[in-house]
């Protein structure tokens, strides 16, 4: 029996969607099993940081690889093989014995996770040529990864409490099958005839430098300045020479020339701008309302909703302000929304009486901006360069995201244990030499405050009550709050430069692609 061509799209939108479901799902729900990963591997605060960055870098190690691939072999052929690999990975997570069995099962994870992302928005993409129905397509694609990503919290919270803290894991096994039954039958498989051959030098390149910036933030209190300066500089030079390579490969995998392409590059910026504030800081954010607010688990999982939700609400709102305005408008307003969100939680934050009811206006104003730039920036981008490219340009806009998202994982993390240290009262500061000053200030930074009397027995005497670190850990998470703000705000600025300008466009759909292609 003949399936219907609209038939035929839209199980072909439910496989991407349920993929992207569980790719969001791995990334909000674990942050909240993180304080019991603490306790049960056992994990510190590195590790913790860890367990998040090896999926976002390992992600970030293929993407670029997988838009190739994916042109080359066939988006379908490479989404079924990707989805079915992110199946597996997500058992060995499941039943991984220590944090460094875990570690390495969520790279694994990531480097499938990537693939199947980047593959999903170019099947998108290509299956929907009409701007109008891709727009409707993405529209959907955005409310079901804001599911994947509002309800995540709430859903690994109560998974773990039913289950066990594996089954956050373990639930993407039959999840995986729901995705590949619709997929197999609805995607038209698509290729690009003038496709590139894998530029090895290129991923080698572009991953050693994202991963050592990462090792370097993360680790750098611990290697000393000589090791981290060395470390550091090789990453450097691995990224001039991933620079120098696409230059120069006849076939490079990174298109600069879509970068003169004023919509595009405007977007990738919204991507960056994204993934600077608001999802790095949801990895932090638990902690911040188990240790700082003092709530419980299920207090903080339903307050993350209030951060969450918004996103899966807006992308409708987006996608008419996108039709309207363009995405100069969208992009730039999305991203100053998300920086007010941050400053009003970082105003909040310092109340007498700070509470959830102070941090609630801010977190919800931090995910409208999201969902409005988050369908905004994936449309444009996809959009912006021929249906043939889509494989390379969805990579490019993924690997924009996720390098952002595991630099500033490291980074908010660098910024929250510098801020605990640099705040805590000066009896406990001069009671600890440097290294133990930054034991200490990492160990806060992992929010169990109950447990540092055990390991710090010298707190019992300079900070008896527990007040100094406590109002440390907080003061910490205002410097997060306010890199995260200040970050958007000036990153929405730089999307109006790019973009030429907020104005109102005079033109639509290809022929606005046309004449900016042409800037």
């Amino acid at each position: 029996m003949a399936i219907s061509p609209s038939t035929r799209n839209a199980l072909a939108l439910a496989g991407a969607c349920l993929a992207t479901l569980m790719f969001g799902l791995e990334i909000s729900s674990v942050p909240v099993i993180l304080p019991t990963l603490e306790a049960v591997l056992p994990a510190d605060f590195k590790a913790l940081q860890w367990i998040m960055n090896a999926y976002t870098i390992a992600c970030t190690a293929v993407l670029m690889a997988t838009g190739t691939l994916a042109d080359r072999y066939g988006r379908k052929r490479l989404f079924i093989a990707t989805t079915a690999a992110f199946g597996v990975t997500s058992l060995i997570c499941g039943l991984a014995p220590s944090a460094a069995i875990l570690i390495a099962g969520r790279f694994l994870q990531g480097m499938a996770g990537g693939a199947m992302l980047t593959c999903a928005v170019a099947i998108i993409s290509h299956q929907f040529p009409d701007g109008r129905e891709r727009g409707r397509a993405f529209t959907i694609w955005g409310v079901v990864t804001g599911v994947g990503l509002g309800f995540g919290p709430v859903i690994g919270g109560v998974i773990a409490s039913l289950a066990g803290w594996q089954w956050v894991f373990l639930i993407h096994v039959p999840l995986t099958v729901l995705a590949l039954a619709p997929a197999a039958i609805g995607i038209r498989e698509s290729r690009d005839p003038q496709a590139k051959t894998l530029d090895v030098a290129g991923i080698v390149t572009l991953t050693l430098a994202v991963f050592g910036f990462s090792y370097v933030i993360t680790q750098g209190a611990e290697l000393g300045t000589a090791t981290a300066l060395g470390l550091a500089g090789l990453a450097l030079a691995s990224f001039l020479a991933f620079l120098v390579v696409e230059r120069r490969a006849a076939q490079p995998m990174f298109d600069f020339s879509v970068f003169r392409i004023r919509r595009f590059s405007g977007a990738i910026i919204g991507c960056i701008g994204m993934n600077f504030s608001y999802w790095p800081f949801i990895i932090y954010l638990p902690i911040y309302f188990q240790s700082g607010l003092g709530l419980g688990s299920e207090a903080a999982g339903l307050l993350l909703l209030a951060y969450t939700v918004p996103f899966m609400l807006m992308p409708p709102v987006s996608d008419h302000l996108l039709r309207r305005h363009g995405p100069q408008v969208v992009i730039p307003l999305g991203m100053l929304t998300i920086g007010a969100g941050f400053i009003a939680m970082w105003f909040g934050r310092g109340l007498a009486e700070a509470s959830w009811v102070s941090l609630l206006p801010g977190a919800l104003l931090a995910g409208i901006g999201l969902g409005l730039t988050n369908p905004a920036v994936t449309n444009t981008t996809t959009g912006s360069v021929p249906s043939d490219r889509s494989g390379m340009a969805s990579g490019i806009d993924i690997s924009a995201r996720l390098i952002a998202l595991a630099i500033n994982i490291a980074v908010m993390g660098l910024i929250l244990v510098e801020g605990i240290r640099r705040s805590l009262p000066d009896a406990v500061a001069t009671a600890f030499d440097r290294s133990q000053l930054q034991a200490l200030a990492s160990s806060i930074a992992a929010g169990n405050l109950g447990s540092l009397r055990d390991a710090y027995p010298v707190l019992a005497l300079h900070d008896p009550s527990g007040t100094g670190v406590h109002a440390a850990l907080v003061q910490g998470f205002g410097w997060v709050m306010l890199y995260g703000g200040i970050g958007a705000g000036v990153l929405a600025a730089i999307s109006v430069l790019i973009f030429g300008g907020i104005r109102r466009p005079a033109q639509t759909g290809a022929a606005i692609a046309c004449a900016e292609s042409d800037a």
